[in-house]
């Protein structure tokens, strides 16, 4: 994988906690890009490129979002982090809770961003792996190029264009490879509410208010099981609040970090 550094403490913050920003599907790092520029502050903003990403390493290996935790603590540790706030959206949230399960040391609190702890039903399994098969077989990501306006709100289809080109591109650079392999490692997730209910830490969870694909009673899901959770609803933001809304996400993430900032000290 390769981790991106979009900003790092100044000496006077060097104890405050980093922020690990984990992508949705089928995206990159890229769409984390306006919420860290919207986040305020002076403390260090990283991203991460997921297996099957155009910015992380050709080798792909069993498909599992467990080997994606793993090498998301691997990059953290090598790059000196031993604590931080990790903040996921969709997929990114599938990987935020297997590094909770895996590697409850690294994080300090978590952030699930239109996302769900629970398992896909077997009709959502089964279409993932048919999905997989389409993009591996055809060397291709058209299975996924309707997600470019599916990811979005309604508010977001009707008035903003420019979202939906940018999803378009963003899904253009996809590996088709990665893109099966992902669908592959989510299809095999298991339900981690049990991990998330035993977590002490601060929790944020956002959603946007027209999300269908992670709705509001998902991530009141999430609320009701965390033990210290903030439920931040993005008005007018479908699946991907991080891109149609990001300084409601910036702010959501940013007082996540100062919770975790506080019950560190």
């Amino acid at each position: 994988m390769t981790l991106h550094t979009y900003r790092t403490a100044g000496p006077d913050r060097a104890d405050a906690l980093p922020v690990v920003l984990l992508h949705g599907f089928p995206l990159d790092h890229r769409m984390w890009d306006a919420v860290a520029d919207a986040l305020p502050g002076d403390r260090t903003v990283l991203a991460v490129d997921l297996p099957g990403t155009p910015g992380a390493a050709d080798a792909l290996p069993e498909p599992s979002l467990d080997t994606s935790a793993d090498l998301v603590a691997e990059d953290l540790r090598a790059a000196g982090h031993d604590r931080a706030v990790v903040v996921g959206l969709s997929m990114g949230g599938y990987v935020a809770l297997a590094l909770l399960e895996r590697h409850p040391d690294l994080v300090a609190a978590l952030g699930l961003v239109d996302t769900k702890s629970t398992a896909d039903t077997d009709e959502a399994r089964a279409n993932r792996l048919r999905i997989a098969a389409a993009a591996e077989d055809g060397a291709t990501v058209e299975p996924v190029r309707p997600m470019s306006t599916g990811l979005l709100g309604e508010s977001s289809r009707a008035a903003r264009a420019e979202l939906v080109d940018q999803l378009a591109d963003w899904i253009e650079d996809q590996p088709p490879a990665g893109v099966a392999w992902s669908q592959r490692a989510m299809a095999a997730r298991p339900d981690r509410t049990e991990v998330l209910r035993a977590f002490a830490g601060p929790v944020a969870v956002v959603v946007g208010d027209e999300d269908t694909i992670t709705p509001v009673a998902a991530a009141e899901h999430l609320a009701d099981a965390a033990q210290d959770a903030q439920l931040v609803v993005v008005a007018r933001a479908g699946h991907m609040s991080a891109l149609e809304d990001p300084a409601a996400v910036a702010a959501a993430v940013a007082d996540l970090a100062q919770r975790a900032d506080t019950a560190t000290r």
